[in-house]
């Protein structure tokens, strides 16, 4: 599993022209699933990025996390994180899971950080046409990599 985790002043997801999700301070994290992706994977990724330690303190330093600071979160599935560009310049996705494997670990993986966070978690709507909108705080974008580890 790939993720791009940014810190947020505020996020959206439309679908439509609607919004499906709304949150304040917090995390957009977009999530794209690859092909033979385990649960070992969603459940460490879920848990890195519940405990990212990257929500400022009383200082101002970065050294709180979602569950610390009380933020709240929006996973947005995002197939295109896991495009292919070495040969040519249509990129391919070739690696990104099929829907009948995608959709359920992109559910249990927004269950698993709702239990870890203990709030719910806003959802965008898996593979429909959505418009994001965000105010990135910091900046502050991280990706992190199930397969990485890094």
């Amino acid at each position: 599993m790939r993720a791009v985790v940014q810190r947020v002043r505020e996020a959206r997801v439309e679908v439509a022209g609607a919004a499906v999700s709304e949150i304040g301070p917090g995390l957009l994290i977009l999530l794209g699933v690859e092909t033979g992706d385990t649960a070992g994977d969603r459940e460490w990724l879920c848990r890195k990025i519940a405990n990212l330690r990257i929500f400022p303190d009383a200082d101002g330093q970065m050294n709180r996390s979602l569950i610390d600071s009380s933020g709240q979160a929006i996973v947005v599935s995002q197939f295109t994180l896991l495009a292919a560009t070495k040969k040519g310049n249509r990129p391919s996705y070739i690696r990104a899971a099929r829907p009948e494997e995608a959709v359920p670990m992109y559910e249990a993986f927004v269950a698993s950080l709702a239990e870890l966070t203990g709030r719910p978690v806003g959802t965008g709507e898996f593979g429909a046409d959505m418009q994001v909108h965000l105010v990135n705080d910091g900046p502050v974008t991280i990706t992190i990599d199930s397969r990485r580890r890094e």
